[in-house]
């Protein structure tokens, strides 16, 4: 039988190279979008009838009970959930508003919850799968400017980690990867000097590429990572060693 994944945030970004690797893989692919709907359509015409977009906010845990239900139903089994969905946003800390910090939690932590828990009735009854986090260096090591974001994932990491305890007697694992700086839409606003800097603050002295974080994913969700649970796996080049 073919392995199904499921991908939050898939549109554009990590979230693309992601599907992408799993349908090079062989699995199947669910992936959700919330914005992004020309995206979606473009990479599921790409990738074919083996891949199928949702739209959904992650934010409306309704919404995530029944699109995970839906693809339960008519899609296929769902082997892998990879929590990628996720907003970025810098700011001093002082201006940071009550609506700024709850939709940067919202929709980086508890939409990973809303989605880990819908589908974990299912991995659970089956006594099988795998969830893989994407958090953020910033969640291992904190980013000024950037309080709200970090705070959100590393929230995710500590999530992995009590999850991957709560679930493994149930055959589940899970794990984070933590990306560096990565060519995305998030960065594209850095300037050519940011972006110099840095490289040369990266001890390979280059910039990951969403192809990058994708193969970290593909490896925890493959059966070489059926040791591993409760890890975060860092993609960074080395820059927070």
């Amino acid at each position: 039988m073919t392995k199904v994944a499921f991908v939050t945030g898939g549109a554009k970004g990590i979230g693309s190279a992601i599907v992408k690797r799993f349908i090079k893989d062989g699995y199947k692919v669910a992936f959700t979008y919330n914005n992004s709907e020309d995206k979606a359509q473009t990479l599921v015409n790409e990738l074919g009838e083996n891949c199928k977009a949702y739209k959904l906010d992650v934010t409306d845990s309704n919404a995530v009970d029944t699109v995970i239900a839906a693809v339960e139903k008519t899609f296929g089994e769902i082997y892998v959930l990879v929590n990628n969905a996720g907003i970025a946003e810098q700011a001093l800390f002082t201006d940071v508003t009550d609506e700024m910090w709850h939709k940067m939690l919202e929709t980086n932590l508890s939409g990973a919850f809303y989605c880990s828990r819908a589908v974990l009735k299912y991995m659970i009854n089956r006594k099988s799968g795998k969830i893989v986090n994407i958090s953020s260096i910033w969640g291992e090591i904190g980013g000024s400017c950037e309080v709200h974001y970090s705070a959100a994932k590393a929230g995710l990491i500590g999530m992995t980690k009590a999850l991957a305890k709560e679930v493994g007697l149930s055959g589940i694992t899970v794990n984070c990867v933590s990306p560096g700086v990565i060519l995305t839409d998030m960065t594209s606003h850095f300037d050519e000097d940011t972006m110099n800097e840095l490289k040369e603050e990266t001890p390979l002295n280059k910039i990951g590429t969403p192809e990058d974080v994708a193969g970290a994913v593909a490896f925890l969700a493959s059966a070489d990572a059926d040791f591993i649970t409760g890890q975060d796996l860092a993609v960074n080049g080395g820059m927070n060693i």
